[in-house]
């Protein structure tokens, strides 16, 4: 061969393909499979292959209601060998799934033996396991199957045929839901009420316009098998209108008293899904790790009756308080994350709940229509029958003539297909079904193959007169019966009602009453609403730990009484923090790192008097080496917040406004507050309050200096990083222990202030009148306020506020209280009143409570009285005011100070 001749290839029938579409078309064409064919339900009966499958099989093989059980591997055998060629264990989980009450709304499997419980066990090998159809599934869901309502199509093998779908005669999609994840997309429909589906399904038929919030009137939300609450109904609105959405679910709980007046929470229903024995684990998890407080045992004392997990409390604990901890650190309140797809015409979509309706009564019309039409085939063909028998008794004689005459079966059958009949003997039953015999006309009538076939398998008793009756009883009948099929398929409003009746008949036999409660008032319900508003002592320790204690638990003692233990401590540590609030307050944070974080009271750690609290680094995200400074109760109402500004003061006497507005929103990990960096590094936040514009500052200094300024003076401050400017000059050695906020009483000059002060209602001694009126001088008097003093060695003293005369900010102040030496250093210095009441906390963790009723006003300057009577290594280390509440006018204000401490009753000026 030459090298310029051209080699041809040989022919062949390979072609080149690309890879990539190659694996795109391979892999759609078994994500389709798996999606239609495995993992997902068809709306119109709600049932994935698997299940459907199962059914057949069962009322195929004869495994019914009303008939013995058979051995579950039988079933199993028969669906995997006929119909599902896939693994027996899957077959089985799907059909003993089918039989579990805690699974299924209404149950489409009758069991006998353990198939599992909720804890969850699995069920016993199939081998033990009994089964067959609930009457449920035979009557509402496999009825009529043989009546061609539903297309049948082959096995994987093509040597048996299965329905594509079940003539369901009830929403088994809504009813039962459906799980199941497939290759890219998922589903998880919950559950619902049959009496309610079946009656939102009729308020369809009658208004085919409905709209969703209308059948939410009917069906408010989905029912599971394992009862529970359900909070609110935005979860299901959203699902019900988008097709997607979250449904909270919650325990169903009582609470018991047992002995010594403890108390015990018991669960009585659990959500939907959740295991039992792994919600008791992961409750006493949480116990353990101290995120619950207040569990001291918990136990699962389930029985055939019902689910009873008992978690026994603390004899100090409180309820409400525990349940909040448990529905939010476990699985006693849970979610359903409802996606509501199916396959809709072969396709998988994601559905509303008026699409699901739709979608089923359209398929019941479809199925009535079909078995109507068969019921109607099958009547024509027997009235077709009965008249050729009609026939027969009428003209007996001559019938039997024939056939006797004939040589042979064949020759009487062409003998009887041959002859005419006069039509005028049959004519009154060709009436009664002039529709099954179309094609008589004329005055004769011929047999056809079929009548002559029945002529002559005629036994001869039918040949008597009552024979003749019955047939032409059975005629009249099927006349009837043609008459009604006709006018189903010719009229939707009579179809209608066919569907109506199947509906009330499976409502009436086999819905039940609704076992998850709706709990209307649950959307956007907040936990703290489930707690009792109560009056709290929140105390912190230098430690960092904290908890709180009803304020009910200090009794008044006198001035001068050796107090109460107040809070368990270790040796190096003190108590540094007490102020009173409530538990709906919320309360602010403050670190050593500059930081700002967020909590409800009712969120800290209760605890009696003794107890030492828990961590505060357990409560909040502190980094390591970040402790809590100061701690700030906020307005409960946050509609107050718009007028409020945030003052900050440092030990070195620095000051800091900021707009409220920029400590609204703190997110649970933090924000910052201020930085202490350069210069400030060794300083340090002393105290953070709440100011309007109307209101002055006070800061006091360890020395027994004060100094009272405008808040005003102080420009409010964008960033939240800086230190401020000067608020304080302190000496050396001086620090600022205390930030207060006192309000402006409208003083007009020096004079008037002096005045007022020589003749005020607390003077021991007056030498005249005020020269003032007497309306300015009841005027000052409701507006004047007192500032408190406490000192380390139990010393302290009430002052007015008129002697502390507003100066500049940034001087040195004046004095607030004497003899310092004796008195020791002060520890706080904050407004009060008389009608108020005091509380002292010690470094050795003492406390006493008692009332300022008792301590006359005294002057600026002075010395003070003893307030504690302290040992010699003993000091105060943290004051807390209680605030008179039985006489609360318009004006009081519940904010704190730097130390905790409220600000007293609010009045105009100070």
């Amino acid at each position: 061969m030459s090298s310029d001749e051209t080699v041809l290839a040989e022919p062949s029938d390979i072609s080149p393909i690309s890879i990539v579409d190659e694996m795109k078309s391979s892999y759609l064409d078994y994500a389709m499979s798996v999606i239609v064919s495995r993992a997902l339900p068809d709306v119109r009966d709600g049932l994935k292959p698997v299940h459907r499958r199962i059914l057949w099989a069962s009322h195929e093989g004869g495994f019914v209601a009303g008939r013995p059980y058979r051995k579950s591997a039988k079933i199993v055998g028969d669906v995997m060998g006929n119909y599902h060629p896939h693994g027996d264990s899957a077959i089985y989980d799907a059909l003993a799934r089918l039989a579990q009450d805690w699974s299924m709304r209404v149950m489409l499997i009758d069991g006998q033996g353990n198939f599992g419980s909720m804890d969850p066990d699995p069920p016993a090998s199939m081998r033990y396991t009994e089964a067959r159809l609930a009457k449920v599934a035979t009557t509402a869901l496999l009825a009529d199957i043989d009546k061609d309502t539903v297309d049948f199509q082959d096995n994987y093998d093509g040597a048996h045929q299965e329905p594509t779908v079940l003539p369901a005669r009830f929403p088994n999609l809504l009813v039962n839901g459906a799980g199941g994840i497939a290759v890219g997309m998922a589903t998880n429909i919950p559950p619902h009420n049959l009496g309610e589906v079946l009656r939102a399904c009729k308020a369809y038929m009658d208004n085919g316009g409905i709209s969703t919030e209308e059948l939410m009137e009917i069906i408010p939300g989905p029912d599971f098998p394992t009862g529970a609450l359900i909070l609110g109904q935005g979860g299901a609105r959203n699902a019900y209108t988008t097709g997607r959405g979250s449904i909270i679910m919650r325990s169903r709980h009582i609470i018991e008293t047992i002995r010594g007046d403890r108390q015990q929470i018991v669960l009585t229903e659990i959500p939907y899904q959740v295991g039992k024995s792994g919600l008791v684990e992961k409750i006493a998890e949480a116990a353990k790790d101290k995120r619950i407080e207040g569990i001291s045992d918990i136990r699962d004392e389930s029985n055939r009756e019902g689910v009873r997990v008992v978690i026994e409390l603390k004899r100090d604990a409180t309820p409400d308080v525990v349940l909040n901890q448990l529905w939010r650190h476990t699985p006693a309140q849970s979610s359903f994350p409802a996606n509501m797809l199916a396959i809709r015409g072969g396709r998988p979509e994601i559905l509303t709940l008026r699409e699901i309706i739709d979608s089923f009564v359209r398929f019941r019309e479809e199925v009535i229509t079909r078995r109507t039409k068969f019921e109607l085939a099958k009547a024509r063909e027997r009235a077709h029958i009965l008249l050729g028998l009609v026939i027969a008794v009428t003209n007996l004689d001559e019938v039997v003539r024939l056939i006797r005459a004939s040589a042979s079966p064949a020759a009487a059958r062409e003998a009887l297909l041959a002859r005419e009949w006069p039509i005028g003997d049959v004519a009154p039953y060709l009436r009664l079904i002039e529709a099954a015999e179309v094609d008589a006309t004329g005055d004769v009538y011929r047999l056809s193959e079929a009548q002559v076939r029945a002529i002559l398998d005629l036994r001869l008793h039918r040949l008597t007169a009552l024979g003749r009756d019955e047939v032409g009883s059975e005629l009249e009948g099927l006349a009837t019966a043609i008459q009604g099929y006709l006018e189903i398929l010719g009229n939707r409003a009579r179809l209608y009602e066919i569907m109506r009746e199947e509906f009330d008949a499976i409502e009436a036999e086999f819905a039940t009453p609704r076992k998850s409660s709706i709990a209307p008032a649950a959307d956007g319900i907040e936990d703290e609403d489930l707690i009792e508003r109560e009056e709290m002592v929140v105390t912190v320790t230098m430690a960092g730990y904290i908890k709180r204690t009803s304020l009910d638990t200090f009794r008044a003692q006198a001035r001068g009484g050796k107090g109460r233990a107040g809070m368990a401590t270790k040796d190096e540590d003190v108590v540094t923090e007490l102020f009173v609030t409530s538990t709906h307050t919320p309360v602010l944070f403050f670190s050593t790192h500059g930081k700002v974080y967020r909590l409800k009271v009712w969120r800290l750690p209760e605890g009696g008097p003794a107890t030492r609290g828990r961590p505060m680094v357990n409560l909040l995200p502190l980094a390591e080496g970040e402790t809590i400074q100061t701690v700030l109760p906020l307005p409960e109402d946050e509609t107050e917040w718009a007028n409020l500004h945030v003052m900050f003061a440092t030990a070195k006497g620095s000051v800091r406004r900021n707009s409220m507005d920029a400590f609204s929103n703190i997110p649970s990990n933090g924000k910052i507050a201020m930085k202490f960096e350069g210069e400030d590094a060794d300083d340090r936040l002393i105290g953070v309050a709440l100011l309007s514009e109307d209101d002055d500052v006070l800061l006091a200094s360890r020395q027994g200096k004060a100094i009272r300024f405008k808040g005003d003076d102080v420009r409010e401050f964008q960033s939240r990083a800086s230190t401020g400017v000067r608020g304080m000059t302190l000496r050396e050695g001086d620090q600022v222990i205390s930030l207060s906020i006192l309000h402006r009483a409208g003083i007009r000059d020096m004079d008037e202030r002096e005045d007022y002060l020589r003749f005020a209602p607390w003077k021991g001694e007056k030498d005249g009148e005020p020269a003032m009126s007497a309306e300015r001088y009841e005027e000052l008097k409701a507006k004047e306020q007192f500032i408190l003093t406490v000192c380390a060695n139990g010393y302290g003293k009430l002052s007015s506020a008129f002697e502390y005369r507003r100066t500049g900010r940034g001087g040195q102040g004046i004095t607030n209280i004497d003899n310092i030496e004796r008195n020791g250093l002060v520890v706080a210095s904050f407004p009060a009143a008389q009608a108020d009441q005091l509380m002292l906390v010690t470094d050795q963790a003492k406390l006493i409570r008692i009332g300022l009723d008792s301590l006359r006003v005294i002057g600026r300057g002075s010395a003070g009285v003893r307030l504690f009577d302290v040992a010699g290594d003993e000091h105060v280390v943290s004051v807390a005011h209680i605030a008179d509440s039985s006489e609360e006018g318009p004006d009081a204000d519940p904010i704190a100070d730097s130390q905790g401490n409220p600000d007293g009753e609010a009045t105009p000026d100070a």
